[in-house]
């Protein structure tokens, strides 16, 4: 109020959900923050590629994996793969998710470090783990963090679109972001 901005120009973006609704409801106590988007780093994302599914290169309607349904998905690659190791496929699930949080296609992981111990695993699963959420319309977490990136980067249009809708950015516990 003080500074004349409208709430709807400010994105207040935060890690959990407790703290999103914590977050709303302070700001619901001194402000009008109906169209306001106070929410998670993943459901932001979620947001906006449900709002540019054919430029993100998915079907409006895609799946998010839980954790559960991902780590089902990942361990049958594995195993397709002909690795069997348990302790293997925990490395291999952990790298991979590291990878995408760096920002990096199965192509770029390879490219960085393909000489690192594992590196043939974590290609192989993470080439058919991307195909496989391809063909089944579907995202990860991580996915949801790494394809809005691609989507920005990508799309000028709707690049500028979301720099001119929020203004300002809150985030908070920003120490628990990745680059």
């Amino acid at each position: 109020r003080e500074k004349n901005v409208p709430p709807e120009d400010i994105l207040a973006i935060t890690f959990t959900n407790k703290a999103a609704n914590e977050m709303k409801e302070r700001l619901s106590a001194i402000i009008d923050c109906g169209n306001m988007w106070i929410c998670t780093i993943h459901s932001m994302c979620v947001r906006i590629l449900r709002m540019f599914p054919e430029q993100a290169g998915f079907n409006r309607n895609f799946s998010i994996y839980a954790e559960s349904e991902s780590g089902t998905v990942m361990k049958k690659t594995f195993l397709s793969c002909g690795f069997a190791d348990e302790k293997r496929l925990k490395t291999v699930r952990y790298r991979i998710s590291e990878i995408k949080n760096e920002g990096l296609s199965p192509d770029e992981y390879e490219e960085k470090y393909g000489d690192e111990e594992n590196a043939d695993a974590v290609y192989k699963v993470y080439v058919l783990y991307q195909k496989h959420l391809k063909e089944n319309n579907a995202l990860d977490f991580d996915d949801l963090l790494l394809e809005t990136l691609n989507l920005l980067r990508r799309n000028r249009d709707v690049l500028d679109f979301l720099a001119g809708k929020f203004r300002y950015l809150l985030v908070d516990e920003f120490q628990d972001t990745n680059g």
